[in-house]
């Protein structure tokens, strides 16, 4: 008999399991299924991204090995982007690193900073990742919960200074997946001084800083003075420029902590193919105007969830960033209860909140991931069901 190692205990991937289980079985039924549950864009990178990979694909010395680290090119067409967006100097060698995927690089970075039984403080709810891997490293998981009173800020006057005392680690993501969140400049200020004063350190997770509304720009976390002395932020292609697929992301800032990752990464794989390295460096370098269209169709994908939400009596807040919703349970039921018969009544996909921690209880997460035309028939499906059978649970 195989035994997994103990170390897996603590990973899960059970309820997205599930769903992804209740919407098979629903298509293979023939339902017509509105999948809003995984937030994987239905948009394409622009033309001009397209061209660049095209053109790389087709050259024979393309197909070898590629050093971890990345081309000098994008890391500093990453460093000019930054510099460019939120007026962050960046030292391209040494304060930039590319990635497989910004998740890798969050997956990865506890291995790097955390002993056995080091306190790494995660935001609850939060993408798995922020909890796997620490786990993984053999960290002491201290959840910071995100509450609509605290405006789905950690109240970082309510961690006790001897779980302070033993942190390494503090992981933020804002605008946040799932909550749909934003911090404010002061917030962030507040965190730098929290970090120094403890001596540990401070990953951002940025990956949705260009899916912005209504004239909002998010800061950066290392365009706080001194935020570079304490942390690092993690960003990517995947949601910016329609790139999931490509897997290129990176990591910016302490060029200790980044210096640190290098060397993992060195022993454990390559870097991105140079095709897609090039495709990178022209969404990066090129016109722009394709991040705002896609700001743009998000916007317009809220409106109509938003908008038509509240027609319903079902109110849900109109956020600032990213690409989901996330809504209070309307029916008095679970999160999960409450996913399972929307799916069995109307065949829209959500995810149920607590897949994303024990404080996401009571919420479901909706990813704009279809069109405005599929978006509204998910709302008139949703409304003839309220209104037939859970019209008085609200």
């Amino acid at each position: 008999m195989i035994k997994q190692a103990e170390r897996m205990t603590g990973l899960t991937a059970a309820i997205f399991s599930q769903i992804a289980d209740l919407q098979k079985k629903a298509m293979a039924s023939g339902q017509d299924v509105i999948q809003l549950s995984i937030g994987s864009p239905d948009l394409a990178p622009a033309p001009h991204i397209i061209d660049a990979l095209k053109k790389e694909i087709s050259c024979d010395r393309n197909y070898g090995y590629t050093l971890s680290k990345g081309k000098s090119e994008l890391l500093s067409a990453i460093a000019d982007w930054y510099g460019e967006k939120f007026d962050v100097k960046l030292e391209p060698e040494t304060e930039v690193l590319s990635l497989l995927g910004s998740q890798e690089g969050l997956a990865h970075i506890s291995l790097c900073l955390i002993n056995p039984g080091d306190v790494v403080l995660i935001p609850d709810p939060g993408y798995p990742i922020f909890s796997a891997g620490p786990l993984m490293a053999g960290a002491e998981l201290h959840s910071m919960p995100l509450l609509p009173i605290n405006h789905y800020l950690p109240d970082l006057t309510a961690i006790d200074e001897s779980v302070l005392m033993k942190t390494k680690l503090m992981i933020l993501n804002y605008p946040n997946n799932p909550l749909a969140a934003t911090a404010t400049r002061e917030f962030f200020e507040e965190v730098v001084a929290l970090a120094k004063r403890y001596d540990f350190v401070v990953c951002h997770d940025f990956a949705y800083s260009e899916l912005v509304f209504d004239d909002y720009r998010p800061d950066s976390f290392l365009s706080i003075p001194g935020a570079k002395d304490v942390g690092v932020e993690f960003n990517s292609l995947s949601k910016t420029y329609n790139m999931c697929g490509c897997r290129v992301g990176y990591i910016v800032g302490n060029p200790q902590v980044i210096s640190l990752l290098e060397r993992l990464k060195s022993n454990f794989d390559y870097g991105i193919f140079a095709p897609l390295q090039s495709a990178a460096i022209a969404a990066l370098t090129g016109p722009q105007d394709c991040v705002k269209e896609t700001a743009a169709t998000y916007q317009r994908r809220r409106d109509v969830i938003v908008d038509g939400f509240n027609a319903i009596g079902w109110h849900v807040e109109r956020p600032k960033a990213s690409m989901y919703i996330w809504a209070k349970v309307p029916t008095g039921q679970s999160s999960l209860e409450f996913t399972i018969d929307l799916l069995n009544h109307t065949g829209v996909v959500v995810i149920p909140g607590n897949a994303f921690g024990e404080w996401g209880e009571g919420f479901i997460r909706i990813a704009l991931v279809q069109s405005e035309e599929r978006l509204r028939e998910a709302v008139d499906r949703i409304k003839q069901w309220l209104k037939d059978d859970l019209h008085d649970r609200i």
